[in-house]
């Protein structure tokens, strides 16, 4: 059999598997559990599917995955985020857009404590979005920030798709931490400075109203209370990874039992906080783990096969210059990303895309940093990305898919600069880098 037909064979399975509604997961084990009795000689083959497998799950490169899990867990359950907002509101004062940039603000907040973008959009909804209608603030300005920011959750670390990412392609998950820090600090920046055009240009948009002077010694105490320990979080989390103190894996340790010291010192954890945060993670780190092992059993079998190498040659012989083949696959993500969640496009096209990237001379971690904005702003695209759905469900009674499709479209376009950024300048990515101890 030739390679394209093996491969046309196992990627068509897989994806009638998940039209017709299957999860994920279980997509991933039927065409893998299929493939290696045709391809991999029978029951032997199918034997050592589970030793992959069983191998695949048994190493410490997955220890972020559940460890940050348990982290947003305990952020989400014990309200700490909520205090943050307070706390950014006491600095913003009576700035244009006020509203607008404390999502922007909380956004990158939210991200560096969950790491998920639908967490951070279904939190700073609700929040803010109805205090936003409240002050007459129209629908491109109350949404459209909030789905910019949110999606900031994949930029920010600690990252669950970066980490999955570093694992489905075996890149340094250290090293995906701190490259995406700028690209995500330069996005925060791009939807800052449009929402302050913005009001500038059109100022209905977001209309100012009076707000109580807050004394400075409030606000630094907030500052101390608040925004400090935050940043500890941070260091405990990425710092650490930095400075040369701690692998990935140690990292997340360190920024659970941060996070959890954190809730305790507030007063906000208890036993059925600590129950929820456990069980919660549990629920979703073991399905991460089953569609990771799927992942990478689907990916040594696309290799055994040859259809690997097949598309690498093939994408190799195009007449195409090679940042033009880098743009074609990020497009494609994006577009992907219009019908598709994030984790299925990961595992699809990662095994594929990244031998050609590296073939093609590409720094890897470069193309990732590429890639995960590219998921970013395809999940907050029209018509199906899943963040605009998560804004339906906590935006006001009267707004329509209509109303969000448009507020997301100036924050997609800078996402589309922030691509266009990194792609001219990959020292963005290459110096912070250079920098790790």
């Amino acid at each position: 059999m030739e390679w394209y037909e093996a491969f046309l064979i196992i990627m068509g399975s897989l994806f009638v598997l998940m039209f017709i509604g299957l999860p994920v997961a279980f997509a991933f084990l039927v065409v893998n559990v299929v493939g290696a009795y045709l391809f991999f000689g029978g029951i032997p083959g199918m034997l050592q599917l589970v030793i992959q497998v069983s191998e695949s799950l048994s190493t410490f490169t997955l220890v972020p995955v559940a460890l940050f899990l348990v982290m947003g867990e305990i952020m989400f359950h014990s309200g700490i985020g909520n205090n943050l907002l307070d706390a950014l509101d006491k600095w913003f004062g009576r700035l244009k857009g006020r509203l607008a940039l404390m999502a922007v603000g909380g956004g990158v907040l939210f991200s560096a404590l969950t790491g998920n973008s639908m967490g951070s959009i279904a939190l700073l909804g609700s929040s803010l979005v109805p205090e936003m209608e409240k002050r007459g603030y129209k629908k491109p300005m109350s949404l459209g920030p909030i789905l910019g920011s949110g999606g900031l959750a994949i930029m920010i670390p600690p990252s669950g798709l970066a980490v999955l990412l570093g694992v489905v392609a075996e890149l340094s998950i250290g090293q995906i931490l701190v490259a995406i820090i700028l690209p995500g600090i330069i996005m925060a920046v791009l939807y800052t400075l449009y929402i302050l055009g913005r009001c500038v240009i059109d100022p209905k948009v977001a209309p100012p109203f009076t707000v109580e002077a807050i004394p400075l010694s409030e606000k630094i105490k907030v500052t101390i209370t608040q925004i400090l320990p935050v940043g500890f979080i941070i260091f405990m989390v990425v710092g650490v990874i930095f400075v040369g103190w701690a692998t990935p894996s140690e990292s997340s340790a360190s920024g659970a039992l941060a996070t959890f010291l954190l809730a305790t010192f507030q007063g906000r954890m208890n036993w059925n906080i600590f129950k929820n945060a456990i069980v919660g993670s549990l629920e979703i780190g073991v399905m991460l783990l089953l569609i990771i092992s799927g992942a990478l059993a689907f990916t040594q079998m696309l290799a055994f096969t040859g259809a690997t190498e097949g598309l690498v040659n093939l994408v190799l012989s195009l007449s195409a210059s090679p940042l033009t083949i880098v743009g074609l696959m990020i497009l494609t993500v994006i577009l992907l990303g219009m019908l598709m969640s994030p984790v299925p496009i990961m595992l699809v096209t990662l095994p594929v895309f990244v031998p050609v990237v590296e073939q093609l001379g590409f720094d890897p971690i470069w193309f990732a940093v590429l890639y995960l904005i590219a998921i970013e702003t395809g999940s907050t695209s029209p018509p199906f990305g899943a963040g605009l759905f998560v804004m339906k469900g906590v935006a006001p009674r009267g707004t329509t898919m209509s109303d969000i499709y448009w507020a997301a479209v100036p924050f997609l376009i800078c996402d589309l600069l922030a691509i266009i950024i990194v792609m001219i300048f990959p020292i963005i990515v290459s110096w912070p880098i250079s920098l790790m101890i």
